[in-house]
């Protein structure tokens, strides 16, 4: 998951995979089937950790904006380059990727993630939940992309900050 988070699907190679985890090609076939069956692993191990912004905030209850400021504001925490790693496994692991099941499985978890948060806004703002879901998703897609580029905390949490107040402004509850 490490590798992958650090440097994306494309840039780490099976040989480099099966050294990380101390097994010779053959098994690693045997186990994950192909370097696509461990990044899906990867990703589900990534999605049930800490690193699920959105399943975290929600966890701690809060009325929809309480947990999306929450959301917005864990992704600044977690998003900033730790241990080499910044931004978002599922967000940009497969950026410019050129294998189509990695990005299918990305885009997959992408989906699935808008439609749990715009489910999650109809719960108080039926009528925007779609615009609102989508000013968190494409929200959490730049910070994710602006961690990758080296951008600080302090520059995140700002910026989840004022998405925060827009989701309010735009829900109707400023």
């Amino acid at each position: 998951m490490k590798l992958f988070h650090r440097r994306g699907y494309d840039a780490v190679g099976v040989a480099e995979l099966g050294q990380e985890l101390g097994i010779k090609p053959p098994s690693f076939y045997a186990a994950f089937g192909s370097k696509a069956g461990l990044f899906q692993r990867a990703l589900e191990r990534y999605t049930a950790s800490k690193a699920n912004v959105f399943g975290n905030a929600r966890a701690k209850g809060g009325s929809v904006t309480d947990v999306m400021e929450r959301t917005l504001l864990e992704a600044a925490r977690i998003y900033p380059e730790h241990d080499g790693r910044a931004g978002c496994l599922v967000l940009d692991g497969t950026r410019n990727s050129s294998d189509p099941e990695a990005c299918a499985l990305a885009a997959a978890l992408k989906v699935t993630s808008r439609i749990q948060m715009r489910d999650f806004i109809a719960t108080e703002f039926p009528a925007k939940a779609d615009e609102l879901a989508d000013l968190v998703t494409i929200a959490l897609a730049g910070m994710s992309s602006v961690a990758r580029d080296g951008a600080k905390a302090s520059t995140l949490k700002t910026f989840a900050e004022t998405a925060g107040r827009a989701f309010r402004l735009e829900a109707g509850r400023i």
